[in-house]
């Protein structure tokens, strides 16, 4: 099974580790079905950036980004090389590990939990 760690722009918030992600998850539903809050608007159809996320390891085990995404990822706070959307990112791979920082949610109006 894929490992994902994801560590937090907000410092309050320690760092969770996931060990048992499947093949075909996205990364938001391994952060939702772990208790890790990210925002997600639009109900995973890649149609806001409210679940956008920064992928530093694995993004080879990921689906490759689409121009949509990329149009999204452009309206989001901060994005950099290693923007994704979380709910866009299928893994692909079972044997994958991945390091995703979850941007501060606070200045977020989304999903909450």
């Amino acid at each position: 099974m894929a490992i994902v760690k994801f560590t937090f722009e907000q410092e309050d918030l320690k760092p969770v580790t996931v060990n048992d992600a499947l093949k075909g998850d996205t990364l938001l539903e391994v952060a939702e079905e772990n208790g890790v809050h990210l925002n997600h608007n639009c109900g995973e159809v890649c149609a806001c950036s409210t679940c956008h996320i920064y992928v530093e390891k694995g993004n080879e085990f990921l689906r490759e980004i689409i121009d949509r995404e990329e149009d999204f990822i452009d309206r989001a706070i901060n994005p950099t090389i290693d923007s994704r959307l979380g709910c866009q990112c299928e893994i692909l791979d079972e044997k994958a590990v991945f390091e995703v920082i979850i941007p501060d949610q606070r200045g977020i109006i989304g999903h909450e939990h």
